[in-house]
């Protein structure tokens, strides 16, 4: 019975002309244009100088800033007030103010003053330019310190600290959101489609031949579940290849180790979806449902942001997120070489999500519907 539940399930899934393509455009769309977008560097920041000193000390400050790469120098302005307007007008997003008697102080009295003010409107942004100028700024007041005498060349190189990052060597940010935005593209695939499967049968009726038939329920669950497993594996698969060729990112650990949890996560978001078919009664319902759930399960899983940042209750939240746990096998597999013995903790637990949204599955599921 199991057999002819499967043949027709794939039929259907073949025979539909956009289904196919979903499946095998959406990882190549996916991974090619996302990475690329979804990088937290700020980078490219609009800058805004008001120069009131004009000396050789400052046109160095402005070049030391330019070349850092963090900053384009869109406008210098003839005064704070003309580069508050750049800031309004969003032509740029941080000002720095070299105050007059700059070169004088700094050589006189070993010390200067200049001022930083930043467009909060985009909170991280401004927070990180801040941060980026007070880093170079503080660079170039030991370069002048040196250059001056204040400090000798040879008493800055007693200790030398040279950070070594070791499981993402050159801090790639690709490197990071790659096996995330996988995991992400496992869940939309191997969720969504699901919960369109059954709501779908209601509104075409063919689900009402199925419940005159003697098929018990837990055959006709699996009979959902198991071609969306196997599109799960398809489609990891192609995230895999995609991953090696276009980045050049393979796992340090094992693929087998990532393909076992990925057997049980499609399993646990798959039954999430049949789940929620089951109580739809339109595909827009099953629709509008499986967004609001995939939209909190996506924002905290930390996918974009660590957890240990969150607050207490997103935290508490989180800790009931498959997606967290997934996300936490991809990375350490793919960054730290980590094995099943290392996730034994994220194990117990899909495997728990995974019994308990199927068995949902299976007594929610109603013949005479």
């Amino acid at each position: 019975m199991l057999r002819f539940l499967l043949e027709k399930e794939f039929k259907q899934i073949i025979r539909d002309q956009f289904m196919p393509k979903v499946i095998l455009m959406m990882p190549v769309m996916m991974l090619l244009i996302m990475p690329w977008a979804a990088d937290q560097e700020i980078k490219n920041i609009k800058l805004s100088v008001v120069d009131n000193d004009h000396s050789t000390y400052s046109q160095h400050l402005i070049q030391k800033v330019t070349a850092s790469g963090y900053f384009i120098l869109e406008d210098i302005s003839s005064s704070n007030a003309q580069a508050l307007r750049s800031i309004e007008s969003g032509k740029t997003d941080v000002i720095l103010e070299i105050r007059p008697d700059f070169e004088r102080d700094l050589v006189r009295d070993k010390k200067s003053e200049v001022m930083i003010s930043s467009n909060a409107v985009n909170g991280t942004k401004g927070g990180l330019a801040g941060s980026y100028l007070s880093s170079i700024l503080a660079d170039y007041a030991q370069d002048i310190n040196i250059n001056i005498g204040l400090i000798s060349k040879m008493s800055t190189t007693l200790i030398q600290v040279m950070p070594y990052n070791k499981f993402n060597t050159y801090l790639d940010y690709k490197v990071f959101m790659v096996p995330a935005l996988i995991v992400m593209l496992l869940t939309l695939l191997t969720g969504f489609l699901p919960a369109l499967n059954i709501v779908q049968e209601k509104e075409i009726g063919t689900i009402e031949q199925i419940n005159v038939t003697p098929v018990k329920r837990i055959l006709f669950i699996l009979g959902k579940l198991i071609p969306y497993w196997v599109i799960g594996f398809i489609v990891l698969t192609i995230c895999f290849v995609l991953a090696a060729v276009v980045y050049n990112l393979t796992p340090v650990g094992s693929l087998l180790t990532i393909y076992f949890y990925a057997a049980i996560y499609v399993l646990v978001v798959s039954g999430l979806g049949l789940v929620i078919s089951n109580y739809s009664a339109t595909m827009q319902q099953a629709m509008f449902v499986m967004f609001f759930f995939m939209l909190i399960l996506v924002l905290l899983s930390g996918l974009f942001t660590p957890i240990s940042s969150m607050p207490d209750w997103a935290q508490f939240i989180a800790q009931l997120n498959p997606l967290t746990y997934f996300i936490q096998v991809m990375r350490s597999v793919y960054l730290k070489g980590s094995g099943v013995i290392n996730l034994i903790p994220q194990l117990l637990k899909l495997i728990g999500f995974a019994l308990f949204f199927n068995s949902w599955a299976i007594l929610s599921y109603k013949k005479s519907q």
